[in-house]
């Protein structure tokens, strides 16, 4: 199976959220052909409003973005990864959710998997992690779970030892529901009205968005 992890610290791996993700990546287990995409390094412009991935599907700005749009297309799962930056995700992360406009409107990560780890100096991660969440969902993907910790110094934290265990939980756990094709109950209510909007949205304008109207004849 092929995973996705996606960094959006400044700190890329070297930093407290890097750490973490360590031992989610530890918990994805042999089997995972992973490939890690630190944000930090790679070139991300901010979304210009332009329709043109609406219209053509992809994005006319000269950066990475077309390369992780094709990672997260291609895998079975996905890691998202932030620390708490001002009650949600940092600009590196926000940049790239911004960009994802097109993949939303098509849910075009519907059948796969995502799984969420944050890192804060205080101890406030409900916010960011429903927004990273409903991330996930708005894709048309499905959420197995998160970790989240408040950190004590330079990559470390407070109950250390059950966090890391948590954290290569949270890595298994995204492996066994990719192999088991499993259905979040829960998640259910939010996907389908979503859905349902974005088949709503792509319609009214299907005389200007091309490519996301083909794409729902197509696919859904």
């Amino acid at each position: 199976m092929k995973i996705t992890v996606i960094i959006g610290s400044p700190h890329g791996m070297h930093g407290n959220t890097g750490r973490l993700v360590e031992e989610v990546m530890a918990g994805l287990g042999a089997a995972a052909e992973l490939e890690l995409l630190d944000l930090s390094t790679l070139h991300l412009q901010p979304c210009l409003g332009c329709d043109a991935c609406h219209k053509s599907g992809s994005c006319r700005l000269p950066d990475d973005y077309e390369m992780i749009k094709t990672s997260l297309l291609a895998c079975d799962g996905f890691v998202l990864a932030s620390p708490n930056y001002i009650f949600s995700v940092t600009a590196q992360l926000k940049t790239l959710f911004d960009r994802s406009s097109s993949l939303i409107h098509c849910l075009a990560l519907e059948g796969k998997y995502g799984a969420v780890a944050v890192t804060s100096g205080g101890a406030e991660h409900d916010e960011l992690l429903r927004y990273m969440v409903r991330f996930i969902n708005s894709t048309g993907a499905q959420s197995v779970g998160s970790v989240s910790s408040q950190v004590s110094g330079r990559r470390s934290f407070p109950k250390q030892a059950e966090l890391f265990d948590k954290a290569r939980e949270l890595g298994s756990e995204l492996c066994r529901c990719i192999r088991e094709q499993n259905h979040f109950p829960d998640q259910a209510g939010y996907r389908g009205s979503f859905k349902a909007r974005m088949k709503r949205l792509v319609e009214s304008r299907r005389d200007d968005w091309d490519f996301e109207f083909q794409y729902w004849q197509e696919h859904h």
